[in-house]
């Protein structure tokens, strides 16, 4: 991995205590770099307080326990996707998530309707998402079912949505928007926001198959979510860095959080991720305050444990 850039110490120093929200890291059904107790191990080294592990199939919660048992000091965080692996917007896999110690839920990423349907053309020369693949070989064998929706025809949230939600409420999980599209973000947000879900996730706004416009993000930030900034969507091409710099110029700092969505083998290690993204925003002009808000502060509060409803 030598020609990818690394971080100095100075770099790893200016992000100790932050959380990676946002990881891919085996064991998983595709191809990752660097498994759950070595990442862990890892953060441990460079004084990164913990991560979510993001698994677009199988819900995540019972191997962050193992890796928070056999690596103490380091909180890894599980989380489930409501793909079709997952049974699409199942309020029982979510009670179940909960009651097992989930912090995040994802809304639908690899099997949301926009994902499924998009005709977003990644630019010339951008890596592929590894799922991707996977995708086409499910479908080849005839695996195929259909994709998850969050909204009706009239673009409102089906009960369903509002059963999950309902529950995040109550167990206070975080809400991350998934692959949904911009028409759908904005109503999953208003509708989690209405049933009292207090932290709010837009997934990778500057993604291919999301694209939201700054005015959406500031409709978003106005609802109360936090704009996730990807390490991996500008570094493999999906969207000019200078584009995703001038997103959060516009939205503000207090609004963003860094995570690096990395585990692929092509990328830098994950650990990486976030001195690198947190290194090239101070050169961008970003104070030292706003950069440690997106990367620190705000990472910390969204994973922070959960408060109860009842102790509100």
């Amino acid at each position: 991995m030598s020609e990818h850039p690394r971080p100095s110490d100075a770099d790893r120093e200016f992000v100790a205590g932050a959380y990676d929200l946002h990881v891919h890291v085996a064991p998983d059904v595709v191809p990752r770099s660097v498994d759950d107790l070595t990442l862990a191990r890892r953060f441990a080294e460079v004084g990164l307080a913990g991560f979510v592990l993001k698994s677009h199939y199988v819900p995540t919660t019972e191997r962050a326990a193992v890796v928070r048992a056999a690596v103490p000091g380091v909180d890894a965080l599980g989380a489930l996707a409501l793909n079709v692996a997952s049974g699409g917007m199942n309020p029982t896999a979510v009670e179940i998530a909960a009651r097992g110690g989930a912090r995040l839920v994802w809304f639908p990423t690899v099997d949301s309707v926009n994902q499924r349907e998009t005709k977003a053309k990644e630019p010339e020369g951008a890596t592929p998402p590894m799922w991707a693949a996977l995708q086409a070989e499910l479908r080849a064998q005839g695996i195929d079912p259909p994709p998850v929706r969050v909204v009706d025809e009239t673009g409102a949230v089906g009960d369903d949505v509002l059963a999950v939600l309902t529950l995040m409420a109550k167990h206070d999980l975080v809400l991350a928007t998934g692959h949904l599209a911009a028409a759908e973000i904005l109503a999953v947000v208003r509708a989690a926001a209405e049933t009292g879900v207090r932290r709010i996730i837009v997934t990778h706004p500057e993604f291919t198959s999301q694209r939201l416009t700054v005015d959406q993000q500031l409709e978003l930030v106005d609802l109360g979510a936090y704009l996730e900034r990807c390490f991996t969507t500008p570094y493999t091409g999906k969207v000019e860095w200078e584009v995703m710099v001038e997103n959060i110029r516009r939205t503000g700092p207090a609004h963003s959080f860094l995570s690096s969505d990395l585990g692929q083998p092509v990328n830098p290690p994950v650990e990486d991720g976030l001195p690198l993204m947190a290194r090239d925003l101070l050169a961008a002009g970003f104070s030292e305050e706003d950069v440690r808000t997106m990367v620190v502060d705000n990472t910390r509060f969204l994973a922070a444990q959960p408060v109860l409803a009842g102790a509100r």
